[in-house]
């Protein structure tokens, strides 16, 4: 299967086509609003900013499967994730990206781009995936590879 052939819900409870984002580059990342990596939100919501006239989408996927870090409602995530960090791309619905319930799409990600040692499992939130503009999953990024670092990576798919 394509990455373009999966579809999720979205924070607002529409159920939205990743087939929308074709002929774009995308960034997905697991997130969740109580982690010690929360603060990437400022940097991906930036680094959107800065490429999306270009062709970039974030797309954010809360998961309350590290630790308890998203507790809230699609409701209150949405609204944490605007009011602190101003966060304008698209979030979707909360969702499992491990175990038998993971959402399809993080299954095909992870599947594409395994972590080290061939993992693939996500190991916490935050973990983000790359993919070009044809839907081809190019790279993952653990939690703790911040988004600036990551935009080297980024432009050059640009």
């Amino acid at each position: 299967m394509s990455i373009y052939d999966y579809q999720a819900t979205t924070v607002r409870g529409e159920t939205k086509s990743l087939r929308d984002y074709e002929g774009k580059v995308l960034l997905i990342v697991n997130t969740a609003s109580s982690c010690m990596f929360t603060s990437q939100y400022k940097e991906l919501q930036a680094l959107y900013a800065k490429y999306k006239d270009a062709g970039l989408v974030v797309l954010g996927f809360p998961t309350n499967q590290f630790g308890s870090g998203e507790k809230g409602s699609n409701e209150e995530v949405e609204s944490f994730c605007e009011i602190n960090f101003g966060v304008s791309f698209p979030l979707f619905g909360k969702i499992d990206v491990n175990g038998d319930d993971a959402h399809p799409l993080f299954r095909h990600l992870k599947e594409a781009a395994p972590g080290v040692l061939g993992s693939k499992s996500i190991k916490w939130n935050f973990t983000k995936f790359l993919v070009d503009r044809r839907g081809k999953v190019l790279k993952r990024f653990g939690s703790a590879e911040k988004p600036s670092q990551m935009e080297k990576d980024v432009a050059a798919l640009l």
